[in-house]
């Protein structure tokens, strides 16, 4: 379940601006599709959320009080109330809640550090949205949409293991 090396290089040479900027408007969008996300983390909303992937090189920043995320560039990764590291395409399994993230917890296929009862709110946050990426993304598409959300949707069945159980 990693992204395999040929595949991260682009993101080296891409301007950090431009992946920043891609970044920004998938998450806006998310954003916009899932209005009360942030709003369930009560006070851990001001926290800053890291996520880590250990197969690409960067990582990135979300602090929900200011509905904002940014990208950055490893090893200059900046400092986070709680941080999740793992594979990318296990990062997005968990973002859906299509991945169990107790049993890749305790596989050690994935790191939670700094403040557990932040991560564990936005856990449960997410865990209520029912965030569909391929949806989410092929609505930006207008009208490639249908493609759009039709190759995601296979990408992603092609990638999360068979035996991908929801977190509850």
């Amino acid at each position: 379940m990693t992204v395999p090396p040929a595949m991260a290089v682009p993101l080296r040479l891409i301007p950090l601006p431009a992946i920043e900027r891609a970044t920004r408007l998938v998450f806006s969008h998310v954003m916009t599709r899932h209005p009360g996300l942030f709003g369930r983390l009560g006070e851990h909303a001001a926290k800053r959320y890291g996520f880590f992937p250990s197969d690409l090189p960067v990582g990135f920043l979300v602090e929900p009080a200011k509905n904002r995320i940014s990208v950055h560039r490893k090893p200059d990764l900046p400092a986070t109330d709680a941080a999740v590291t793992g594979g990318f395409v296990l990062l997005l399994g968990l973002l859906e809640g299509r991945l169990d993230g107790d049993a890749v917890f305790f596989s050690r296929d994935l790191t939670v550090t700094g403040d557990m009862e932040a991560m564990l709110a936005l856990r449960n946050a997410l865990d209520d949205c029912n965030i569909d990426l391929p949806s989410d993304i092929g609505s930006l598409a207008g009208p490639f949409a249908p493609l759009i959300r039709r190759a995601a949707a296979e990408i992603r069945s092609r990638v999360l293991p068979r035996e991908a159980g929801q977190w509850n």
